[in-house]
């Protein structure tokens, strides 16, 4: 078994370094023992107190906290989403990176990836495609919002009052009731098409579960779900019928070297959805990444509406969400016409010798052009010492097509391998700062477990702990002034913004309403807003959404400061995380002074436990105020939207002659009386009040969890230690294995130092690929 295991782990990781090989395994042994104790000492603790019917709070505290970290994940899911327009080489690229060459379906003329994918490895021997459905309830909205947005009057001479625009929105509605209710299913109204049973078989689960040996096999199975076929003609596969209902699809590859199992790869439609639930769950896919790789070909790279958008929605995934890294992939790199390149050519004066120079010496000019406009873009935006501006490599320029054929570019220059890299590291950087983090948080618990068994110092542990209470109920309340402060730095820049929103509301909404070609066209897509409470999102064309567009001033003036407010990694002044780390130093100071004070030096144990256990406390609040920061952010927008969801109703029910425009006069009313109401304040004290509910929850948590954790820790003396069972043999343990975590930790830095070493002294392997 032990050789089965052994040979397991190999697997994993033998597409990583010797060097990262070595770490990730060392690290892998020390979790695992570590879990071993654990769940040793848990067992121990529930044979001690199984027949006990007052067990104490302590106890009951010290076994919650072990089961816990028997139950933790041994790494939370590091997502990178692949965030890109239609046909922009996103499935070709995670097909590259996995080693599939057709995995998933490549966009061409008649076929592009609908939906939200997520590609990951694990444990199972098969491949497998999870395709989760709409429930039945949000179908039924979206099927109401479909036949009203085709409903149409006419005159009683039979006359239609208004042209049919057959627009993108239009197409869209029509498309997707006849892929689910066949021909002529747009003609049918709302009541008929709940009773009329679809083409294609829904499970009652709203689960679709697709299993393969092999790859390919997987992806025959998987492609009509996924694949969306053009509009005309009837033969699409009856399995494409149910498309409209998929929500999104998850796919897991058999234990996968070139993907470590917790990476989850997400290809990103690049505009969101018409439907509610889908278009949410868009949202929060890319906030959940702490990754997100801008796609875009190398035609479309600049100067593209569409490109500029998703940078933009990038962004805002690092204000509003998890997303810690921002870069650029600009995709089929290997595309080029020679005689038009050296024609516009002004680069230098040596002559370019061929297709593959040319290529290269291109790929290099739009590293360099599109990381400074990146850049620029990132500072405006976020604070100047963001983390995101520190990384080497903000643009990639990629070639899926070279990393398989290698015709023109080597595989390392298709820069396929540097993705690889990258995400190699990411895994190493937080697998290192999860065991890191889980074998202190265990091995405090084992100090405080085997200190239960030792009477000494016994009667100065009451006067210890009351000057700690007291001077952690001091600290809480210059933490929460101190939070109060940090938080107060938005209200200058809210109150401009404010002030910004109310002079520019106008253009802006005017700049989504009017457009170059009249309403033609527009109609529909405008109805569709209106029936989406200000929001349209298309597969192909660039997302529309009022409530932000007439809230962006705001947000241009609240951006840096929210983004400092809410940093992770560097602290600074304005970093709210600051403040919980100086109050965290604070405590554990007082501790290590009171311990030399009133001689803890017999009972380090105790010590040891309550500093590391703060560690614990406070380390969660980050994912706690993570969490909560899109509330925050988006609180702005929401309350916009809340506010004219009367005029946005009014305006849906709007048909007949002149449609269009008569549409567009009661959002504009509508929207010039919530302005005059107060609109934007409401706005601005809706984020305020978020703010302040936040600096409240914070402080709670603080108060209530590090009361529990003095009471425990001062139980002793009431009996506790009677009730435990003998844990010394799992403490050395555990003390053994926190031993070795430095080690790790120091061979882990002695291996890179050798490894960069003959790297430098090493020559270097580039050249031109075989001919």
């Amino acid at each position: 078994m032990k050789k089965k295991r052994r040979s397991d782990r190999d697997q994993r990781f033998q597409a990583f370094p010797s060097v990262e090989q070595s770490a990730l395994k060392e690290y892998e042994k020390l979790e695992s023992r570590t879990r071993r104790v654990l769940s040793n000492t848990y067992q121990k603790l529930i044979q001690s107190v199984f027949l006990d019917n007052s067990i104490s709070n302590g106890v009951r505290y010290l076994i919650n906290r072990l089961l816990a970290m028997i139950e933790k994940p041994s790494l939370d899911p590091i997502y990178i989403g692949l965030f890109g327009s239609t046909g922009a080489g996103k499935s070709s690229l995670i097909n590259a990176i996995i080693q599939q060459a057709m995995f998933l379906p490549v966009s061409g003329e008649s076929v592009c990836t609908s939906c939200v994918v997520q590609v990951s490895s694990g444990c199972c021997e098969q491949y497998e495609a999870k395709i989760h459905l709409l429930s039945g309830q949000e179908w039924k909205e979206e099927l109401r919002n479909l036949t009203k947005l085709l409903h149409r009057t006419e005159e009683a001479d039979g006359e239609d009052v208004d042209a049919w625009d057959r627009d993108d929105a239009v197409e869209e509605a029509i498309w997707k009731l006849q892929m689910v209710y066949g021909t002529r299913a747009e003609r049918r109204s709302y009541e008929d098409l709940l009773r009329a049973k679809p083409r294609g078989k829904i499970p009652p689960s709203r689960i679709i579960t697709l299993k393969a040996e092999e790859a390919g096999a997987l992806s025959i199975k998987l492609d009509p779900y996924i694949r969306t076929q053009r509009r005309e003609g009837d033969g699409e596969a009856a399995e494409s019928w149910i498309w409209p209902l998929i929500k999104h699809v998850e796919v897991t590859l058999p234990r996968n070297a070139l993907i470590p199992e917790g990476i989850v790869l997400v290809d990103i439609p690049g505009t969101g959805d018409f439907n509610s639930k889908r278009d949410e769950m868009w949202k929060k896919t890319i906030d959940k990444c702490s990754v997100i790789w801008v796609i875009s070909d190398v035609e479309r790279v600049s100067g593209r509406r569409a490109h500029e958008d998703l940078l933009n929605e990038s962004i805002k995934a690092c204000q509003r969400g998890f997303c810690r890294d921002i870069a650029l992939v600009v995709t089929k790199t290997d595309k080029l016409h020679l005689p038009e390149y050296l024609r516009e050519r002004k680069v230098g004066n040596s002559a370019v010798r061929s297709q593959r120079e040319a290529v290269l010496e291109r790929n290099e000019m739009i590293k360099l052009q599109r990381s400074s406009v990146l850049k620029e873009k990132l500072k405006r935006k976020l604070p100047a010492d963001a983390k995101v501006l520190e990384g080497s490599d903000l643009v990639y320029t990629v070639s899926a097509q070279e990393y398989w054929q290698q015709a023109l570019l080597s595989e390392e220059e298709s820069e396929i391998p540097k993705l690889r890299g990258y995400i190699r590291k990411r895994f190493l950087d937080q697998k290192r700062r999860m065991v890191t983090k889980y074998v202190t948080e265990a091995f405090g618990l084992l100090l405080l477990t085997d200190s239960f068994n030792s009477v000494e110092n016994l009667p100065n542990e009451h006067l210890h702990m009351s000057g700690l209470r007291r001077f952690v109920e001091e600290r809480v309340g210059l933490l929460e002034k101190a939070i109060e402060q940090c938080l107060a730095h938005m209200e200058q820049p809210l109150q401009e913004g404010v002030r910004a929103a109310r002079t520019s509301y106008r253009r802006l909404l005017g700049a989504c309403l009017v457009r170059s070609r009249g309403n033609q066209g527009f109609h529909q897509t405008l109805k569709a807003v209106c029936l989406k409470n200000g929001i349209y999102a298309s597969r192909t064309l660039a997302r529309i959404d009022l409530n932000e567009a007439i809230t962006q001033p705001i947000y241009d003036q609240i951006d840096p400061i929210f983004g400092g407010i809410f940093r992770a990694g560097k602290p600074t002044a304005l970093a709210l995380m600051a403040h919980i780390e100086a109050f965290k130093h604070s405590l554990q100071e007082k501790m290590a002074e009171i311990g030399i004070r009133n001689g803890w030096k017999y009972d380090s144990h105790k010590k040891t436990f309550l500093m590391q256990e703060i560690n614990a406390i406070l380390g969660g609040l980050e994912g706690h105020i993570l969490r909560k920061k899109r509330e925050i952010y988006e609180s702005v927008t929401s309350s916009v939207q809340s506010d004219l969801k009367p005029c946005y109703e009014e305006a849906a029910q709007i048909t007949g002659k002149k449609a269009c425009e008569r549409m567009k006069d009661v959002i504009r009313r509508g929207v010039e009386q919530q302005v005059a109401e107060g609109m934007f304040e409401r706005a601005q004290e809706r984020m305020q009040h978020q703010l302040q509910q936040l600096k409240n929850g914070i402080t709670e948590k603080v108060k209530s969890s590090i009361a529990t954790m003095l009471t425990l820790a001062s139980s002793q003396g009431d009996g506790l230690y009677r009730e435990l069972a003998d844990v010394r043999t799992e403490y050395r343990e555990m003390e053994k294995l926190h031993r070795n975590l430095r080690e790790v930790a120091e061979n882990a830095v002695l291996r890179k130092g050798m490894q960069d070493f003959l790297l430098r002294m090493s020559p270097s392997k580039a050249g031109p690929p075989k001919a």
